[in-house]
């Protein structure tokens, strides 16, 4: 239900075909392909080449190639290793009925890497390098789109300062990259309820940090509390704000969103330490388009235990790139343990999930023109 982007034909064809390729020596035989591609996993798989370019303070932004996946050869002293002064995005290429490979909003992604960078003082690539990197990587490897049910290939743009330096500064010298993954469900198998615990003792990001931006370091320091959500039993970790650790932000990698039996909805509003989802966006508007109240606003950690407790939050759901819309079915702390009505599995999150993945998989129609084709 999806029709070709006049982009496609003109300037994202030109932006692409700015990109060598220096294709592998060694492909990946047809049969084994098709073996990784019928027992997907997440994360773990990945297509024969990746696309680059490289930069530096006296000559900007050169060398846009498409060439063998593989090792990096990094300098022990390359200042990514030491400072962490690096960035990432993820988006998904969808494989459609007819055989067409589409993007859902590229150009958001871009942007946000864009501040990313401003953030990490790394250099800025602009929107045509970005969506000509994917494009060229996706052409080459269009293979390695998977067909079933629930799958994609997972596109992972990401930069690091690689300049051997030990001094604290930006670096002179970095090097983007797009590598691909074909994946299935991010949790396995079918979308189930997850349990959440609150992180009380640790933080996400504070005010004036990185939140904002898509960095390693982030995630970094949501591993421990990571561990911790596991070891309590739970899948996930939900952390609270650093000023008053009283108000509920995000998880480890995704946004929330709360359901009251009014039909409204509410979700942590962007306070300059919660990253802003394109999948969370993307949901607002749905929820606009379908007439239910949406409030951005702060979220207590009290007025969520209290409105699972007697009953007046219906739903609970996180959502990202890897996992979309995820149902939330149990939020428990070191004094509480609450299960949120219905297990979770509640009839706007699948409805919503339903309504994001049509369009994606464009089984739908694409009437906020989201999607890009790349093949």
């Amino acid at each position: 239900m999806t029709t070709t982007s006049d982009l496609f034909a003109t300037g994202q064809a030109d932006a692409a075909a700015a990109f060598e390729l220096r294709p592998t020596d060694s492909p990946t035989p047809a049969a084994k392909r098709a073996e990784v591609l019928a027992a997907l996993s997440f994360g773990t798989a990945f297509s024969d080449h990746m696309a680059r370019i490289s930069w530096s303070e006296s000559t900007g932004w050169s060398d846009r190639r498409v060439e063998k996946y593989g090792p990096l050869l990094l300098d022990p002293a390359s200042a990514v290793l030491h400072y962490g002064q690096e960035i990432f995005e993820g988006l998904k290429a969808y494989r459609h009925a007819d055989g067409s490979v589409w993007t859902f909003r590229p150009q958001a992604n871009a942007a946000r890497f864009a501040a990313s960078a401003r953030r990490l003082a790394l250099p800025e690539l602009t929107e045509e390098d970005f969506l000509g990197a994917i494009t060229a990587l996706v052409r080459t490897d269009a293979a390695w789109v998977p067909t079933g049910e629930e799958t994609s290939l997972y596109l992972r743009p990401f930069m690091f300062a690689s300049e051997k330096y030990l001094g604290v500064r930006p670096t002179r010298e970095a090097e983007f990259l797009v590598i691909a993954s074909p994946v299935g469900p991010y949790f396995g198998g079918e979308v189930a309820p997850v349990s959440i615990w609150v992180a009380e003792d640790y933080h996400r990001a504070g005010a004036g940090g990185t939140g904002t931006a898509k960095c390693g370091g982030n995630y970094a320091a949501s591993l421990l509390p990571q561990q911790e959500a596991y070891a309590k039993g739970c899948d996930q970790v939900c952390f609270l704000d650093a000023s008053t650790n009283t108000i509920v932000e995000e998880l480890g990698g995704m946004n929330v969103f709360v359901v009251h039996t009014d039909g409204s909805v509410s979700t942590p509003e962007l306070t300059g330490s919660i990253l802003e989802g394109v999948t969370r966006s993307s949901i607002i508007a749905l929820l606009t388009d379908s007439g239910h109240r949406v409030a951005e606003r702060k979220i207590l950690l009290t007025e969520l235990r209290a409105g699972i407790a007697d009953g007046s939050i219906a739903e609970v759901f996180a959502c990202g790139t890897a996992a979309v819309i995820t149902p939330i079915g149990r939020l428990a702390g070191t004094d509480f343990n609450l299960t949120v009505a219905d297990g979770g599995a509640g009839a706007l999150t699948t409805r919503l999930r339903g309504e994001l993945t049509d369009i994606q998989y464009g089984r739908a129609a694409d009437r906020h023109g989201w999607l890009r084709r790349l093949v």
